[in-house]
């Protein structure tokens, strides 16, 4: 049997309505996608790391640094079905690690792990990371995503709402933050793309819960890294920030 093979896809489209051109954005003198795709390349046990765009700019940036790139379909409602495309091309790779192209401080370690869990454990075929939330932090916050584990660490469920509820003066359980960041098995993911979504997914809003009202079983690594997204051009200052310390 041929050992494991991992990319990573990075999914980066252009026409964001809450930030066009994100891709783009300078952020410390590189492009947005330029960070997220040097980080991934650090990471160990990855074959390729692949942006994924439907737009020519951002292709054309991507190659300027030296990236892989594949275009994809401009119809795709999510990076998942981008990388789904994407996957459908490749030939010999076992699994897929999607990373958004939002997160320029994605550390190489997680995506390590997340590569290293699923080519070490064939019958998963579906991993993702959380991190504990800070004393000081809102879990009411709906873009927050919870999640709850098993004690395989496994997800039983992901929500905007503060999950578990706490009752009264109950016990005070550990609140984690879904981070998105997923890895799959090429099979599972081109099998995800065909389901239709659920009611839970359409009332949260979230596209992992397609999985688990199909009865899979998403793993979840813990990391003690909280990461930084940009989602909007007032985060980027924070990330510049955060960049000039390391």
């Amino acid at each position: 049997m041929p050992a494991p093979k991992v990319a990573v896809v990075i999914p980066a489209r252009h026409g964001s309505t809450r930030f066009p051109g994100k891709p783009l954005f300078p952020i410390a003198g590189k492009p947005l996608i330029q960070h997220v795709w040097e980080r991934c390349g650090k990471a160990r046990g990855i074959t390729a790391v692949i942006v994924a765009t439907d737009d020519m700019r951002v292709a054309e940036a991507a190659f300027d640094f030296g990236a892989e790139v594949s275009m994809t379909s401009p119809k795709h409602r999510s990076g998942t079905d981008r990388c789904a495309e994407v996957a459908k091309r490749l030939r010999g790779y076992s699994h897929i690690i999607n990373v958004q192209g939002d997160e320029p401080l994605i550390e190489p370690a997680l995506v390590t792990r997340l590569a290293k869990t699923l080519t070490e454990n064939p019958a998963l075929d579906m991993i993702t990371a959380a991190n504990a939330f800070g004393a000081d932090e809102v879990v009411a916050n709906p873009n927050s995503v919870k999640v709850v584990l098993n004690r395989e660490s496994d997800a039983l469920y992901f929500s905007r709402s503060a999950i578990p509820f706490v009752r009264g003066d109950g016990v005070r359980p550990v609140f984690y933050r879904h981070q998105g960041i997923y890895g799959y098995s090429l099979k599972f993911l081109l099998q995800f793309v065909r389901w239709k979504p659920g009611v839970l997914e359409q009332c949260e809003q979230l596209e992992q819960l397609r999985a688990l009202e199909n009865g899979a079983r998403i793993r979840v690594v813990i990391t003690k890294s909280t990461g930084l997204g940009v989602d909007a051009p007032e985060d980027v200052a924070a990330v510049e920030r955060r960049l000039a310390r390391r």
